[in-house]
């Protein structure tokens, strides 16, 4: 039902999931480490859903604990991004119960966080189903954790925008100021920008929006902007050139999203999805 997220390989993502347990495990499991004689003691755990919402971060889970005993078995018992209810089981684990019970905290941590994510993102795509729009998230994320707070939002059907600085441009009102203008900033910043970049321009008046019109912005960003602004500009744009995508942006919320889509726009980005999420509560309990 949902859009498939694609994670990046292990090649990436083992770094920070070995940093992250060397954070949580130390010098070592004080608990763990004198009740198990020998960490040859196997283990059978389920993970059990508390509150209903959208399920992600599973794929992530089981590398946590194959990280910690590469004999781990992780299955999945509903698919990653399925709906899930309160008491559903959504994996069982079997293995070396030391694994199981060091890796449990930050294998929850990180599924509890991107099924918040892609939950509340999904509660955002429900609201603009009617229209083409698509939800795009930002580059307001948690230090370490983008990668996977970005493959959440796809999880929920949100579309990535860009990852970081390097994907593309995206003019700014910082920029504007310090390049003197939009036609400027334009100017020098493609005579140096390799093939096929794209250039974005953040606008909050109609006047910037004819004025990145007139510069071949390839997307122009309306910032803040009312509704009716927000319609005017669409137009403008749109007669100008068809080619040209529209995105809004700017206290995007589960009440005016429907609006904003309405407007006509390519893309609404907000980074409410990922910043007011709450955890989706999730445990593991040991069963034999």
């Amino acid at each position: 039902m949902n859009k498939v997220g694609v994670l990046p390989p292990w090649l990436v993502l083992d770094p920070l999931l070995h940093g992250w347990l060397l954070e949580d495990i130390g010098r070592g499991d004080r608990t763990t480490n004198p009740l198990l004689t020998s960490n040859l003691a196997l283990g059978t755990a389920k993970w059990i859903a508390k509150a209903p919402g959208i399920v992600a971060g599973l794929p992530v889970a089981g590398r946590v604990f194959q990280l910690l005993n590469e004999k781990i078995s992780f299955t999945t018992i509903v698919t990653e991004g399925a709906f899930c209810e309160p008491g559903q089981v959504v994996a069982e684990i079997h293995g070396s119960l030391d694994a199981l019970l060091m890796g449990e905290r930050v294998a929850l941590n990180l599924a509890m966080r991107l099924s918040g994510i892609a939950t509340l993102t999904h509660k955002y795509i429900e609201k603009i189903a009617d229209f083409p729009a698509q939800l795009v998230d930002t580059r307001k994320t948690t230090p370490g954790l983008r990668l996977l707070e970005k493959y959440a939002t796809a999880v929920g059907g949100a579309t990535n925008h860009r990852m970081g600085l390097d994907d593309a441009v995206m003019i700014k009102d910082n920029h504007i100021a310090a390049a003197g203008g939009i036609g400027e900033a334009i100017t020098r910043i493609r005579s140096q920008i390799p093939y096929p970049l794209t250039i974005e321009v953040e606008t909050e008046s109609i006047e910037q929006v004819k004025e990145a019109l007139q510069h071949q912005a390839d997307i122009i960003m309306l910032d803040n902007m009312s509704l009716n602004m927000i319609h005017e500009a669409v137009h403008i744009i749109r007669q100008h050139n068809t080619l040209v995508k529209i995105e809004a942006s700017g206290n995007v919320t589960l009440d005016n999203i429907y609006d904003l889509a309405a407007t006509g726009v390519d893309y609404i980005s907000s980074s409410a999805p990922i910043t007011q999420s709450k955890w989706l509560d999730l445990s593991m309990k040991i069963v034999g």
